[in-house]
């Protein structure tokens, strides 16, 4: 701890709406505020996949670091990738449809970046995992677009809800395809001279 900061003293803000990344800071006992950062997140011309992810994770944690230069900010961005093209949020259930269609019976790449900033000093990386779905019919696509669920997540689903029921194997980190990987964001914060440890609840 010489020369560290413990997050368990420290303001934490999450720059993100999303409520998976919320309730896995829970899980590990990080208490935090949250304030969505609102960015472009158009794909620059030419840009690869995991920069773009990295990119719009760092520019999250610094539009709230400038406004906040003393709290530890944590920002994430999760895209989905099949043969080399990004699959964000779908626009509408015909979007879903495609996306999901796309995904089925195949294995494709989740690329979760994660960024921390306290004052002008950030950190941050890309977490890449492999994700299998077994084949799902036109029918289960469906009845799986009526639940809601698809329409707000990178590549219309998402494994932590019912989506969990379409993915066959996951090669890597668990929670990065959830959208914040524990292990990879306790590693930056070290490098970010913040200090995690465990307490009692």
């Amino acid at each position: 701890m010489a020369g560290k900061v413990s997050i368990h003293t420290e303001r934490v803000i999450l720059a993100s709406a999303s409520p998976r990344r919320r309730e896995l800071l829970s899980l590990v006992g990080i208490a935090h505020e949250v304030r969505p950062a609102d960015i472009d997140e158009s794909l620059l011309p030419g840009e690869k996949p995991a920069a773009h992810a990295e990119r719009l994770a760092r520019t999250k944690a610094h539009t709230i670091a400038e406004r906040e230069p003393n709290a530890v900010i944590i920002a994430a961005d999760t895209i989905v990738v099949v043969d080399g093209d990004v699959l964000g949020k779908p626009a509408d259930q015909a979007a879903a449809r495609a996306m999901l269609k796309r995904l089925s019976g195949r294995t494709h790449i989740v690329l979760t970046a994660i960024a921390v900033a306290r004052g002008t000093h950030t950190e941050s990386a890309v977490e890449s995992v492999e994700v299998t779905f077994r084949t799902v019919t036109d029918d289960e696509i469906g009845s799986y677009i009526a639940t809601g669920e698809p329409m707000d997540k990178a590549g219309a689903y998402g494994i932590q809800g019912f989506g969990a029921t379409i993915v066959e194997r996951v090669n890597g980190d668990y929670f990065s395809v959830m959208g914040l990987g524990l292990r990879r964001l306790i590693a930056l914060l070290e490098r970010l001279g913040v200090a995690y440890e465990f307490v009692r609840r």
